[in-house]
């Protein structure tokens, strides 16, 4: 990018043919996948690649341009088979870090760092079978520099277990909350209605009968009366995930800029 302003400013190139450079420079076509290579520099968040309906070749060549690229690759909704393929063809090089029960892989070039914020994000579910989501915005949020304090299976049918985790996460100045929860989806309410940080609130696909699919859930945190509480779409944990780290990253950035006197 600056040896394109650079050749912009000499007068080497026209004003189209940079903006044409600076357009290929931010993207990567794999036959008819394109990869958005500098979404981080660009929002702070990282390309993550959807593995459903790829093949797995086809998710190793992905992932083997982006570490070349980047020195990172996030792969998610990832199969059993494609995980192997994965493992066969990168580990000798790269540091893979395998999460089955998100259905997710972070693959590194060894000595990448990851970025730290210095900033807390709390993510809770309601149940066990909401963990699969939450443990997708966990590592997205971990992935852009978060540290997160989990709670997990604290749901309203045992109204009492949310309080001590939540406290907990009070007391350590967390900037977000994702809160994951399916059948009725009364959780992430609940917990909007004590705190005095953001509350991002993820319907899971938990649920039987008439809001089956997690539609009851979507449907009642549409309609939360908690003030603070924002919805994302159903098992939607990365964009639950990064929300968070988003307005964590804001918070970082205001306390470096009030210490330095800007």
């Amino acid at each position: 990018m600056r040896e394109i302003l650079e050749r912009l400013l000499s007068g080497e190139i026209s004003t189209k043919e940079a903006e044409k450079l600076l357009q290929i420079s931010t993207m990567k076509q794999i036959e008819d996948v394109a990869l958005d290579i500098r979404r981080e520099i660009r929002t702070g968040i990282p390309e993550v690649v959807w593995s459903e309906d790829k093949t797995s070749a086809k998710v190793v060549e992905i992932a083997s341009a982006l570490l070349g690229r980047e020195g990172r690759a996030i792969i998610s909704r990832i199969s059993q088979e494609q995980t192997e393929a994965l493992r066969e063809a990168l580990s000798d090089e790269y540091d893979l870090g395998v999460n089955e029960k998100a259905r997710l892989v972070v693959a590194r070039r060894r000595g990448f760092q990851t970025p730290r914020l210095g900033r807390k994000i709390g993510v809770m579910t309601a149940g066990t079978s909401d963990v699969i989501v939450a443990e997708e915005a966990r590592i997205i949020a971990e992935e852009m520099g978060c540290q997160v304090l989990t709670a997990y299976d604290v749901g309203i049918a045992g109204f009492h277990r949310h309080i001590e985790p939540l406290e907990r996460m009070v007391e350590e100045e967390v900037d977000a909350i994702v809160v994951v929860a399916g059948m009725e989806g009364a959780l992430p309410s609940v917990v909007a209605s004590l705190v005095d940080v953001p509350v991002i609130g993820v319907p899971s696909s938990v649920g039987y009968g008439f809001g089956a699919g997690g539609i009851g859930a979507l449907t009642a945190m549409l309609q939360s009366c908690s003030p603070g509480l924002c919805v994302v779409n159903i098992d939607n944990g990365f964009g639950a995930g990064a929300y968070a780290a988003l307005i964590a990253k804001r918070v970082a950035k205001a306390i470096k800029e009030s210490r330095e006197g800007k």
